[in-house]
């Protein structure tokens, strides 16, 4: 392993210089990197705080670049840019897995590669900025960071569930909702799989889904039978 993630002193103004921000209280900083494995003063509560910021300037974002979007599409495109995947882009372009404090367990499992440790470190930097100075350069900071995904957003419909999409595909041509059945169950409680039917009569459709659980099971499902509802659509 490089000897740098065996440090507990953080190299923080290279930090701040990748945020474009220096800190007046650095010890802000220094918590919000640090995580619980480290001890009792970790970055859980600004994490807290930040995943709040967050949601809140990535949705003012949304409402002011959309004017027409509805509220439905509007929090789809939120989710899709503050989930862990989202902030996970933002701790990559940060290089943040160099300044973690982890504990020895974490720190020897790779914990500085996970993507939800990461992810909630940026969260927790945001609560920090925003402890260190104001909401407004907390808000510049944020749109700063996810430059590259705000102008990269994909089309809203696109980030409907597989579920959604089918009831609106069918909808569209005034036909029936689908039929999920759950036809079959195996393994112990903690680690099942479940075999789901998506059933659609009217076009003499179905197809199977199989996940850890039902609800997973069907989007796969649904998925599936979407392109073969679309081919049909299509060829009348």
């Amino acid at each position: 392993m490089s000897k740098k993630f065996k440090s507990t002193q953080p190299d923080l103004p290279r930090l701040e210089k990748a945020l474009n921000y220096q800190f007046q209280k650095i010890e802000l900083l220094n918590e919000a990197v640090t995580h619980r494995s480290a001890g009792a003063k970790n970055n859980e509560r600004l994490e807290f705080l930040g995943d709040s910021i967050l949601n809140f300037v990535i949705a003012a974002d949304l409402f002011n670049r959309y004017p027409e979007s509805p509220e439905g599409d509007l929090s789809r495109l939120r989710a899709s840019l503050v989930n862990k995947e989202g902030l996970f882009l933002v701790s990559q372009d940060l290089h943040l897995g160099n300044y973690l404090i982890l504990g020895s367990g974490e720190l020897k499992s790779g914990g500085y590669r996970r993507n939800s440790i990461l992810a909630d470190t940026v969260e927790a930097i945001f609560g920090a900025v925003y402890m260190d100075s104001d909401l407004e350069r907390c808000r510049l900071l944020i749109l700063q960071l996810y430059k590259k995904q705000l102008e990269n957003i994909p089309d809203a419909d696109s980030l409907k569930d597989p579920k959604t999409r089918l009831q609106e595909l069918l909808q569209s041509r005034k036909l029936s909702l689908p039929e999920y059945d759950v036809i079959e169950i195996v393994g112990k409680a903690h680690n099942q799989k479940f075999t789901v039917n998506c059933k659609i009569n009217k076009l003499e459709l179905e197809t199977e889904g199989k996940a850890s659980n039902r609800r997973k099971a069907e989007q796969q499902a649904a998925d599936k039978i979407i392109p073969l509802v679309q081919a049909i659509f299509n060829n009348k």
